[in-house]
């Protein structure tokens, strides 16, 4: 992750880290998140030679996100929030409500964001798991153990 935060801290971004190896960085900006998506999609890509597709989220949203979650942590089950662009958190909702569920397993949207909460050792092996991976979704929505979110507000502080 170090050289992602030095490719953020060269397109102009301070204060700069990151949360874990899973591609989540702080940083801080005087620009609004149009022009920083644009600035840091660019140098990712350049960077990287891939076409970089990033989620930029402020420490109010990431707030409300993790205090939106409708699901309480429940013992042998994972909480994931998914965050993603345009309709996809109904997409989700759709593909979720035709899915064999797990015993205890539970969707629910809430201001645009998914949330999911599964059976520890059923996330890549429920059905809707399985839908997850496919290409027409992953570059329309990011997902996240609700623990990072957690790890990403301490880190705020």
């Amino acid at each position: 992750m170090a050289e992602v935060c030095q490719v953020f801290e060269e397109a102009g971004m301070q204060k700069v880290s990151s949360v874990l190896a899973s591609g989540n960085i702080l940083f801080q900006s005087d620009r609004d998140a149009v022009a920083i998506k644009k600035i840091l999609e660019e140098a990712m890509s350049t960077h990287f030679s891939y076409e970089a597709f990033l989620f930029i989220r402020d420490e109010k949203e990431i707030n409300s996100i993790f205090n939106n979650d409708p699901f309480q942590p429940i013992e042998n089950f994972h909480n994931y929030i998914f965050i993603g662009t345009g309709k996809v958190e109904e997409i989700l909702m759709e593909e979720f409500q035709k899915a064999d569920k797990e015993e205890g397993e539970q969707g629910q949207i809430i201001d645009n964001v998914f949330y999911w909460q599964v059976p520890k050792g059923q996330t890549l092996n429920s059905t809707f798991g399985k839908i997850l991976g496919r290409k027409n979704l992953k570059d329309q929505m990011t997902s996240r153990n609700s623990n990072t979110f957690e790890k990403i507000i301490r880190k705020f502080s």
